[in-house]
Parts: structure tokens; C-alpha cells; sequence
């Protein structure tokens, strides 16, 4: 009788020596998680209007970023709170992005809607309440789209490459992990953001890692030092929520930058990237 011998690590396709050099996930417009220059995505929690995502993209573009991000689909706690403009919106992310040169990352949550969103979007979110949602996973990882991977609000480190080993094994390569933060005992911030993720991922995996800063601590205030110090640790790239009056948000402004804030953010970023031998993108539109 043969003699099997285990595999190192449950997870076979996402474990770093499968490929020891590391993936680089491209987007059409040349946005590279996991190149020299990172990924920059930014945008509003919620897209609410056409004006809105338009005077948005136009500001990100131009101060640097080359992703725009917005939420079409909304997973509120609450059935109450604002759920998001649904397909009016994915057309409103894709005009916004195309007329500055961005590509488009949104959240898909149902498997139904997975053709959908994939019909507007560059890239396709598996947000923290879906991490674990097997269905969704197979069907997103055989649209063959890039898929944004967020770590679940209590996943395990193995329990999130789990979940990229099923978009892997659905064929589908293009996978990068975004770290938002896991919920702790404290309630002082939204979550409790684990930048040691992202160096331990970088002996674990050879996906592209990012972090999301707004999420992981739910102030305006705390965005930038969290997002420069995910760039020293490695991070290949930000998600960063920005609005054009965060007071006045649909949905998670609290978190959100500003115009002038994101501006200011994107200068320090430039520093810090350049002495961790990264690069920030060039700005693609001008106001």
C-alpha cells in the first residue's frame, strides 16, 4: 500500500513556497498589489449620489490613489441603516472611475449578484461578514476576477488562508488579503487593527497583503498614523475611506477622511514609502 505523506500546510496553493517569489495582482488601469509602488484604494463607504462618487474619485486620482472603492451593497448591523443604491450604484462607481483613470473595487455578498458585480467592477470584495461564506467564495473565485479577501471580524490567521484557499482552488489566482481588524475586549476603537498580520503573512503566503485602516479603527484620527505605520510594516498596499463631508455620511463617516485629510495623508505615505523602498502611485487626474 503507498504511503501518503501530508502536505506542511492545509493550506496547498496560498502557502508561500508555491510561489517563493511572490503574486502581483494587476488591475487594468496598472494599480499592482504586491509590485515596488502600492495600491492606493480610496473612496466612500457608501456610494449616495452621482455627484458624490464623481467630486470623490476626481480628489483620490488626484492626490494619488488608483482605486476607487465604494459600497453598492451595504452589510448593516442594523436592517434599518442605509443598505446602499445597489446596481444604480456599480454604474455610478464604473462612470466615476472610468472618467479618471481608476479602477473599481466594490463588495459582492450574494452569490446571485456575483455576475453583476463583476460586469462593473475591476475587483471584487469579500468583505468580514462573508469571509467564511463557502458558496461565495466558489462562485467569486471562478468569476476569475481580482478578489479583495478581508479577514473576518474573529478569524484566525489559518482560518482566513483557508478562505483564499477556496478562491485559489476555484482557479482563480488573483487573490490579495486585506487585513481590517478583529474585535477585542476594549471598545475604545472599532477593532483592534493586527499589523503583525502583515509581516507573519509575508513568511506564511505569497499573496499580496493590505490594510484598511478605517475599519480597523473607526476614527478619522487614527487613518493615517495606522495606514503609515501598515506601510513600514510591508503592507503592499491601503483601503482608505474618504468623503466629501464625512459628517454628513450615509454610512460610517466617523471613519471617513476628508478631502483635506486624505490629502495630507497621501504626502506622509509618500515619505514612508520611500524609506521602506515602495512607492506610492503618481497622481492620474488633476483638479
Amino acid at each position: 500500500m503507498d504511503r501518503l505523506t501530508p502536505l506542511p500546510h492545509a493550506y496547498r496553493l496560498a502557502r508561500r513556497d508555491a510561489q517563493p517569489s511572490g503574486t502581483v495582482v494587476m488591475l487594468p488601469n496598472g494599480a499592482a498589489f504586491g509590485g515596488e509602488t502600492v495600491a492606493i484604494c480610496a473612496g466612500p463607504c457608501s456610494v449616495e449620489s452621482r455627484e458624490q462618487i464623481r467630486s470623490t474619485a476626481q480628489t483620490v486620482a488626484a492626490r494619488g490613489a488608483n482605486v476607487l472603492r465604494g459600497g453598492a451593497f451595504k452589510p448593516r448591523t442594523s436592517p434599518y441603516a442605509f443598505q446602499g443604491l445597489g446596481a444604480d450604484a456599480l454604474k455610478l462607481l464604473r462612470e466615476a472611475a472610468d472618467a479618471c483613470e481608476l479602477s473599481v473595487v466594490t463588495e459582492v455578498m450574494d452569490p446571485r449578484e456575483v455576475e453583476l458585480v463583476c460586469a462593473h467592477a475591476d475587483m471584487v470584495q469579500i468583505g468580514a461578514r462573508n469571509m467564511q461564506n463557502f458558496s461565495l467564495l466558489r462562485e467569486v473565485g471562478e468569476s476569475g476576477k481580482p478578489v479583495l479577501l478581508k479577514r473576518g471580524l474573529s478569524a484566525t490567521i489559518h482560518e482566513w488562508l483557508m478562505a483564499a484557499e477556496y478562491l485559489l482552488v476555484s482557479g482563480n489566482p488573483n487573490v490579495v488579503l486585506c487585513e481590517r481588524g478583529v474585535r477585542s475586549f476594549d471598545n475604545a476603537t472599532r477593532n483592534l487593527l493586527d499589523l503583525s498580520a502583515v509581516p507573519l503573512l509575508r513568511t506564511l503566503t505569497h499573496l499580496p497583503v493590505i490594510v484598511d485602516p478605517s475599519h480597523g479603527t473607526g476614527l478619522a484620527a487614527l487613518v493615517a498614523p495606522m495606514g503609515l505605520a501598515a506601510l513600514a510594516a510591508g503592507a503592499d498596499g491601503l483601503l482608505v475611506e474618504v468623503h466629501p463631508n464625512p459628517s454628513a455620511a450615509a454610512s460610517d463617516g466617523q471613519q471617513s477622511l476628508s478631502f483635506e485629510q486624505f490629502g495630507a495623508f497621501m504626502r506622509q505615505a509618500e515619505v514612508v514609502a520611500r524609506a521602506v523602498g515602495r512607492a506610492v502611485p503618481a497622481a492620474t487626474f488633476a483638479t
